[in-house]
C-alpha cells in the first residue's frame, strides 16, 4: 500500500502559522514580481478567485471582500515543507518528496501491524501538531489510486484527513466520483482525445481497453491506466542530483545599465554555487543569458545567451561568478531594457571525481573550506549574511515583493517576538 501526504493549501497555511488571526480568512498568494495568484485559502476560493488571475484584474475583487495578500515567500515555504517531511520520515522507513507539499509513503507490510486507517490517522494529527499545517492522506494500493484518495480526503471532512482504497468496491465507487481530467498523468491534450471518445471520468477511463490507451497515450498513458485498476507500475522513487541547474529571475523594474544587470546576474551565479554545494556536486559549464520584454512591442528587442567551459569544474561562487560576469561582458548590449537575465550550470559532476587541470594554480582543499564556513554561516544567520562583493546590495533588480511576509524561521531578525 502507498500513501499520498498533501498539505493543505498549502502556501497559504505557512501564513496562517505565523499569523493565527488569519484562520479562516480569505489569503491568496502571488507570484514572482506579484503578478497573478498562485495559491488560495478556500475562503478565496469560494470567493470565484481562480488560480493564474491577474492580480491587477481581481484587485477590486479582493479589496471589496477584505482578502490577505502576501508575495510568495519561497524561502519560509521551503522551510516549512522540510518540516513536515522531516515528520513524515519519522513514520516510515521509505519516502518520497514529489513536491514543496506533497511526498508517498511507502506503507507495504504495515497493514499486518497496523490499522492503516487509524496510523494514518496518527501521522496526520502529528504533522499538523509539529507544524502547525494541515494535511490530507490518501492510502490505497498504487501512487494514482492514492492520489485519488488523498483528493477525497481533502475534500470531505467525514473522513478525518485520511480516506483509504482497500477494496474494489470503494475502488469503483471512487472513480465513478473522479473527473479524469483531475487524474494524475492526464494532461490537456490527452483531456481532449478522452473527452472527445466519451471519457468523463476516471471509471470511463478503466473501462477503455488497452490498446485503446496505447493507441493514443502511449506507454505512461498505459501505465496510469493500470494504476487506476490497482496494477502498481509506479515504485517510490530516490532523489537523484540534478544535471543542470538555472537560477533566473524577472526584474521587478527593466534595467539598461551594466552595472546592475552585472550585479543580477551574479547573484544567480552565486545561487547556482549554492545549490551545487547542497548537491556535492561541481559544475564544468556555465550559460548566461539576458532579454527584453517580448510584449513591449514599443522597444527594441533583444536575447542573448552564451555558454563557457570552466577550467576546472567549480562549486566556488567567486568563480561561477567571475565566468558569468565575463560572458556578460560580450552578451551586453547598450541601449536595450532588459527584463529577465538567468544563469544555468551544467556538465554537472561529484565533487570528489573533478578532473584537475596541470595549470590550476588555485588552492581547492582552502577554497573548499572557506565555502564551508560562508555556507555554516548563511545557514544560521541566514542566506546572503555572507556573500561576495559582485553582489552588491542593490534592489532595482530585486523582485516586485509589496506583500512579502517574513522569514520567520531562517531569519534571526524575522523571528516573532513575543511581549
Amino acid at each position: 500500500m502507498y500513501a499520498l501526504v498533501d498539505c493543505n493549501n498549502f502556501f497559504a497555511s505557512c501564513e496562517r502559522v505565523f499569523n493565527p488571526a488569519l484562520r479562516d480568512q480569505p489569503i491568496v498568494v502571488l507570484s514572482n514580481n506579484d503578478g497573478c495568484v498562485i495559491a488560495r485559502s478556500n475562503e478565496a476560493k469560494k470567493l470565484g478567485l481562480k488560480m493564474g488571475d491577474p492580480y491587477f484584474k481581481v484587485k477590486d475583487v479582493i479589496v471589496k471582500h477584505g482578502v490577505h495578500v502576501f508575495s510568495s515567500n519561497y524561502v519560509l515555504y521551503q522551510d516549512m515543507s522540510n518540516r513536515v517531511m522531516q515528520t513524515l520520515a519519522g513514520f516510515v522507513k521509505d519516502i518520497e518528496v514529489y513536491s514543496i507539499d506533497e511526498s508517498f509513503l511507502d506503507l507495504m507490510g504495515y497493514e499486518e501491524h497496523y490499522n492503516l486507517t487509524e496510523y494514518g490517522k496518527q501521522i496526520v494529527n502529528t504533522v499538523t501538531r509539529n507544524t502547525g499545517i494541515p494535511v490530507s492522506m490518501g492510502i490505497a494500493p498504487t501512487k494514482t489510486l492514492a492520489k485519488v484518495a488523498s483528493k477525497f480526503a481533502k475534500k470531505y471532512k467525514r473522513y478525518g484527513g485520511v480516506c483509504i482504497i482497500d477494496s474494489e468496491e470503494k475502488r469503483e465507487k471512487a472513480l465513478k466520483l473522479f473527473d479524469i481530467e483531475d487524474v494524475w498523468g492526464v494532461g490537456r491534450q490527452y483531456l481532449k482525445i478522452l473527452n472527445y471518445y466519451g471519457v468523463k471520468t476516471a471509471y470511463d477511463f478503466i473501462l477503455k481497453p488497452e490498446s485503446f490507451v496505447r493507441k493514443y497515450m502511449k506507454v505512461g498513458g498505459v501505465r496510469t491506466w493500470k494504476e487506476l485498476r490497482g496494477i502498481p507500475c509506479h515504485s517510490l522513487e530516490q532523489p537523484q542530483d540534478k544535471k543542470s541547474i538555472c537560477t533566473s529571475r524577472s526584474f521587478g523594474e527593466t534595467v539598461t545599465d551594466y552595472p546592475t544587470l552585472s550585479e543580477a546576474v551574479s547573484n544567480f551565479a552565486a545561487a547556482c554555487a549554492r545549490k551545487l554545494r547542497e548537491q556535492n556536486s561541481c559544475a564544468g559549464m556555465i550559460t548566461v543569458f539576458i532579454l527584453t520584454n517580448r510584449f513591449r512591442a514599443d522597444l527594441p528587442q533583444d536575447f542573448e545567451c552564451r555558454t563557457i567551459s570552466l577550467p576546472v569544474a567549480t562549486n566556488a561562487s567567486s568563480e561561477l561568478i567571475a565566468a558569468a560576469c565575463s560572458i556578460l561582458q560580450h552578451i551586453y548590449k547598450k541601449g536595450y531594457a532588459y527584463k529577465k537575465a538567468g544563469c544555468v550550470v551544467s556538465a554537472i559532476v561529484p565533487k570528489n571525481e573533478v578532473q584537475l587541470n596541470l595549470f590550476d594554480e588555485t588552492d581547492r582543499v582552502r577554497l573548499q573550506r572557506l565555502y564551508n564556513t560562508v555556507d555554516r554561516v548563511n545557514k544560521k544567520n541566514g542566506t546572503d549574511s555572507l556573500k561576495i562583493a559582485a553582489q552588491g546590495y542593490g534592489k532595482k533588480w530585486k523582485l516586485k515583493s509589496e506583500h512579502i511576509s517574513k522569514r520567520y524561521t531562517t531569519n534571526l531578525n524575522d523571528i516573532i517576538t513575543i511581549r
